[in-house]
């Protein structure tokens, strides 16, 4: 007998945030990091990060659990225009169980289309 896939919701909340991170005004990186409450079946905030780099977001993550961290940085442009795209990571490093694995896997287009997450 196989599992259906279990396709999470995501927190009102979360959306929220999400869609106040994406306007922020702010011009230093910046990093949300995602998970999943398997209880609740819902995608929920895990960390806040302000002033984070690429290497800090790196170590932030667990080992051996998936996480969706979403992640603002200081894009310089050949014409000299500073933007700051929002980047949507998904990470399942090896080792990881199974089962989160295929949670995670099948939220993260639910959570894109949710969050309006155009960089993927």
């Amino acid at each position: 007998q196989s599992e259906s896939l279990v396709v999470c919701d995501v927190a009102e909340d979360l959306v929220e945030k999400l869609r106040k991170f994406r306007f922020r005004k702010e011009t230093n990186n910046a990093a949300i990091i995602m998970k999943i409450d398997k209880d609740k079946q819902l995608v929920v905030l895990d960390e806040e990060h302000e002033g984070i780099s690429p290497d800090e977001l790196k170590d932030e993550l667990p080992e051996r659990q998936p996480r969706y961290p979403s992640y603002a940085a200081a894009y310089q442009h050949e014409d000299g225009r500073v933007s700051y795209p929002l980047c949507f990571i998904f990470s399942s490093p090896v080792g990881c169980k199974p089962e989160q694995q295929m949670m995670y896997a099948g939220s993260k287009n639910k959570l894109v289309q949710t969050a309006e997450l155009t960089k993927v």
